[in-house]
């Protein structure tokens, strides 16, 4: 699944300093390749799953996703933030990795195979070390790469 971020799917430095602000810069870029899906929609059904838990799942991640209709895809996109925002992690400490995942409201069990996978590559601290210290998307990209083989 991590193959499918291309360089154009990364900000590998967010301006967002707040939560919501975090969930709009990614909903806006994984809109680029989902014309048809309105903003506000993408980004209601992303805070309205934060509203449940938030996805802040701590050692600095975050997994903000959601169903949404009218797509056919499984979407995902990331972002970095070098300084980390308050994301209500459940160590209580700043993210600073952000995977986007958007699926289709019948997808569940790609949906869910899909955070597992992602949940797997990210609780390997030398990746997570390598993703923050990356310069620029084509070393995020990289990382991505590599790591998909071990996983």
């Amino acid at each position: 699944m991590i193959h499918q971020i291309s360089a154009s799917r990364i900000i590998p430095s967010l301006e967002a300093g707040t939560k919501q602000e975090v969930l709009l810069e990614l909903a806006i870029l994984c809109r680029k390749s989902l014309p048809e899906i309105d903003i506000d929609k993408l980004f209601s059904v992303l805070w309205e799953r934060e509203m449940l838990g938030s996805t802040g799942v701590g050692d600095g991640i975050a997994l903000p996703h959601g169903k949404i209709d009218g797509i056919d895809r499984i979407e995902i996109c990331f972002g970095r933030s070098v300084k980390g925002i308050a994301f209500d992690s459940v160590d209580n400490k700043a993210a600073h990795l952000f995977f986007l995942l958007l699926a289709p409201t019948q997808f569940a069990s790609p949906y869910l195979r899909c955070l597992a996978q992602l949940s797997r590559f990210l609780k390997k601290s030398h990746i997570r070390s390598r993703l923050t210290l990356a310069e620029n998307s084509d070393e995020i990209m990289k990382v991505f790469a590599e790591a998909e083989k071990l996983i």
